[in-house]
């Protein structure tokens, strides 16, 4: 697969991430600190995200053409890709075996979470651009890996991890009153300028507000904010509640 140009409009081509992030200890619902950036060498060519609805029918002799189904309760997202990996013209380096180990470990316990006896694997939330549909909280299910290239040294060069998320429900979607829109907790990526009071007025109008965003990312100075950071900003009810 060709890598992209860095002319023209490869500098206009948005990527793909999966923020790796560690779980919330207690009973919250939003992911906790950013551990990792996963960035994507190539964007996914396909990706398939499914829903269902779970129906209960009680058979009953009183109907002669079947008897009415009763709504169980909806069933989490789930969605499934492949993330492509390829260092085959740096032949002698360890790229692709590192990231293969990255996405890895998102099915073993955090050691944070261990230490604070909620055992748990990291929580993720993938992002590609304006692709709404496809960000949300979740946790890796399964990663398959395929090695296809190898170099002299044995070391992989390239390959195809196929990813399995599965969606971690929020406590409680409530409606912003004005709009009648679902809230939902977005990630921001720090620029130069940005510290929590700024942030906490521009995305909920009080800037008292920036101890929720520290408690959220596990921040302990909030003076010292790096640029190109990622944080996760609660949703505004949650923030309000």
């Amino acid at each position: 697969m060709p890598k992209s140009s860095s002319k023209g409009a490869g500098k206009s081509l948005v990527r793909a991430t999966l923020a790796i992030h560690e779980p919330p200890l207690g009973t919250g619902t939003s992911p906790g600190a950013l551990m990792k950036t996963f960035d994507f060498d190539f964007n996914p060519a396909q990706l398939s995200i499914s829903r269902s609805a779970q129906w209960k029918v009680t058979p009953t002799v009183a109907v002669r053409k079947g008897a009415r189904p009763e709504f169980m309760g909806s069933e989490p997202r789930a969605m499934a890709l492949e993330v492509f990996l390829d260092s085959s013209d740096r032949p002698t380096g360890n790229t692709v075996l590192k990231k293969v180990e990255a996405l890895m470990r998102c099915c073993v316990v955090t050691a944070r979470s261990l230490a604070a006896k909620q055992p748990s694997p990291p929580w993720v939330i993938f992002q590609w651009g304006s692709f709404s549909t496809a960000r949300f909280a979740a946790y890796v299910a399964s990663v398959d890996a395929s090695y296809t290239l190898f170099g002299t040294t044995g070391v992989p060069l390239r390959a195809t991890c196929r990813l399995r998320l599965h969606e971690i429900p929020r406590k409680t979607k409530r409606q912003n009153p004005t709009s009648g829109a679902l809230t939902a907790q977005r990630v921001h990526q720090v620029v130069a300028g940005d510290s929590l009071q700024s942030l906490a007025w521009r995305e909920y109008g009080d800037a008292a507000a920036w101890r929720a965003i520290a408690e959220a990312n596990g921040i302990d100075d909030p003076s010292r904010l790096t640029t190109g950071t990622e944080l996760v900003l609660p949703a505004a009810e949650e923030v309000r509640h």
